[in-house]
């Protein structure tokens, strides 16, 4: 039994500790906006590996972002490997030069995120449906802009501070 706490100490204390920031030095000259890579279409590939590391759920995601100005909505149409589909609709603020919040269906309280070069952090609480209803969980998402239409996106999943599994997804804008 000292074993078990020991190892859920140890993931736990992984988990946190292991995560980039925003002030780790930047790999490239480029600048995200995202209001400027969001607007319009994007189309994205990803999936979620548990905390072993198992792939459990492959996903395609089609964006379609509409920036006024002032508010950034994302409509999130979500295509899962087993077939089923979700749709989720992000609306965005940006309320600094490089802070924003946002709100979705199941997002408790207000999402918040700050850019910073060519990254972006975004984190907020949800309730994610799930087979036998929804599930609250987490979100601390990592994102660097690779090229001018690229950006890929780490999301590190937890419940109660315990981490659940990561989420890796490749977001293309298109043409």
């Amino acid at each position: 039994m000292k074993r078990f706490f020991v190892l859920i100490f140890v993931l736990v204390l992984t988990g946190c500790s292991l995560k980039p920031s925003l002030k780790d030095d930047k790999l490239s000259d480029l600048q995200l906006n995202l209001e400027e890579f969001f607007d319009g279409r994007v189309i994205a590939y990803g999936q979620f590996q548990d905390i072993l590391g198992n792939v459990s759920r492959r996903f395609v995601v089609n964006v379609s972002g509409t920036w006024d100005g002032k508010l950034l909505t994302l409509v999130e149409d979500f295509t899962y490997s087993d077939g089923t589909e979700e749709q989720r609709i992000w609306t965005l603020s940006k309320t600094g030069e490089n802070t924003w919040t946002g709100d979705a269906a199941g997002v408790i309280g207000t999402a918040s995120g700050e850019e910073s070069g060519d990254t972006f952090y975004w984190a907020y609480t949800i309730d994610l449906p799930v087979p036998d209803g929804t599930m609250r969980v987490s979100f601390n998402d990592y994102m660097w802009l690779q090229t001018p239409d690229r950006l890929f996106n780490k999301a590190y999943m937890s419940k109660w501070g315990f981490p659940l599994g990561e989420v890796s997804i490749m977001f293309e804008k298109q043409p």
